[in-house]
């Protein structure tokens, strides 16, 4: 199943940003691209620039690898409740109070890129795990549509333009 496939009624319009970063490869290959891509991609900032803000209210190139993985965790519950659920309506989540409380003070780069990895491992072996049947099914969060495999495309395409913003701002 790839991007493509995607009908607009399965995502709300604000999320067409982050899907239209996806390339038309098929879910799994999203995943697991996008994994070794990501990492090669952190461990080549300098540790100098990993705490480094471009305004004094933005985040630091750690915390928006933390968001990454966090939300990662959120659209896949997302996906598992729309899964095996019927009528699933789930509330949105506060990505500042979440980045606020990550408590990174003690963490080094490489704990974090752990995390993700592990992270990622589990999303691929989620959505290699739904039938054809559960990915197309479609519940609610923040009150707007949302299908499982557009949360998982969803998990691509954010990663995605967190990179190119700390391409654009940060680097």
């Amino acid at each position: 199943m790839k991007i493509s496939a995607l009908s607009s009624n399965e995502y709300h319009s604000y999320f067409k940003t982050y899907l239209d970063k996806v390339n038309d490869l098929p879910l799994l290959d999203s995943l697991v691209n996008g994994k070794l891509e990501t990492i090669n991609f952190f461990k080549n900032i300098p540790t100098s620039k990993l705490e480094y803000r471009y305004e004094e209210s933005k985040w630091t190139i750690k915390e928006i690898l933390i968001h990454i993985i966090d939300t990662e965790r959120v659209f896949n519950y997302r996906a598992l409740q729309f899964a095996r659920s019927d009528n699933a309506n789930l509330e949105g989540f506060n990505e500042n109070e979440f980045v606020r409380n990550a408590d990174l003070n003690t963490r080094t780069i490489d704990s974090v890129l752990e995390e993700y990895s592990i992270v990622r491992a589990a999303s691929i072996v989620l959505f290699k795990n739904f039938s054809e049947d559960s990915l197309k099914r479609i519940g609610k969060a923040n009150d707007n549509s949302l299908s499982v495999r557009a949360a998982g495309f969803l998990i691509c395409g954010h990663e995605t333009h967190h990179k190119e913003v700390i391409e654009e701002r940060y680097l």
